[in-house]
Formats: structure tokens, C-alpha cells, sequence
């Protein structure tokens, strides 16, 4: 079967209902058409994510994903990092749950594994609305 992994690195955390989150990721990539080989989501800090940020994409800023592809046949493989940190500022900011804005982050990093980027405003824009659509579906 096609895994689904969950892990903590660096700080508290623990993910409310893996099981209903993993059968949602696995429906978003069914309706996108694709199938799953394996992803491993790894909940950190904002150091820990700044971090990678700067020795593998030498960016020198904080964020609140970094998603790293290894896919190599049809399925989609990859590490997702999400700064937990990151994601609680982001909910004041954008007055959203917690639990909205960490949905809305974890569905984010499948996207860019299924080949979509963020990379100019109307991508984005394309972005925002499968987010929104997959939000939606959510148990």
C-alpha cells in the first residue's frame, strides 16, 4: 500500500486525526488523476524549516512549506517540511484556525508534488482555487 507518513522533528506537535488527513490526501490525488507511491510530512520549527530553506534552496527567509519532489515514475513521492511555527502566525494573520490554515498547508505541498507551482500570480491565483476546492472535501 502507498505510504503516508507523519513525523516531528525539532518541535511539539502532534497531528489531530492522521487517518481522516490521510484519506483526504489520497482523495485529492485521485481526483487530480494521479496516484500515490509515497509522501512523508515532517512537522518542524521555524529554525528547523530556515534551516533547510538556506542549505537547499539558499533562500534566507522563513516559510511555512518547503516541499522536495522525488518522483521518479508516475507515482508521486516526496518530503513535505511544515514549519508548525510558521503556521500558527499564519493563522493569527490571516484570522483562520489553526487547524484551517494547517489543512490548507498539507494540501498545499501535495499540490506541488502533482506539478503545480506558486511561482507567478496566476499560478498562484490557480493555486488558491484547487486549495479552496480541496479544502472543501475535508472530513
Amino acid at each position: 500500500m502507498p505510504k503516508l507518513q507523519f513525523f516531528v522533528e525539532d518541535v511539539d506537535f502532534k497531528l489531530n486525526n492522521p487517518r481522516k488527513i490521510s484519506a483526504w490526501i489520497r482523495e485529492v490525488i485521485e481526483k487530480e488523476g494521479s496516484s500515490l507511491k509515497s509522501i512523508n510530512y515532517i512537522f518542524c520549527s521555524d529554525e528547523y524549516l530556515w534551516g533547510l530553506n538556506t542549505l537547499y534552496l539558499n533562500h534566507n527567509t522563513y516559510t511555512d512549506i518547503i516541499t522536495f519532489d522525488t518522483s521518479d515514475t508516475e507515482q508521486i513521492e516526496g518530503d513535505i517540511f511544515i514549519s508548525v511555527d510558521r503556521v500558527k502566525e499564519n493563522a493569527e494573520k490571516f484570522k483562520k484556525s489553526f487547524t484551517d490554515e494547517l489543512h490548507r498547508v498539507i494540501i498545499h505541498g501535495v499540490l506541488h508534488l502533482l506539478g503545480y507551482s506558486d511561482k507567478s500570480s496566476r499560478k498562484r491565483i490557480i493555486m488558491r482555487k484547487k486549495e479552496d476546492t480541496y479544502l472543501s472535501l475535508r472530513v
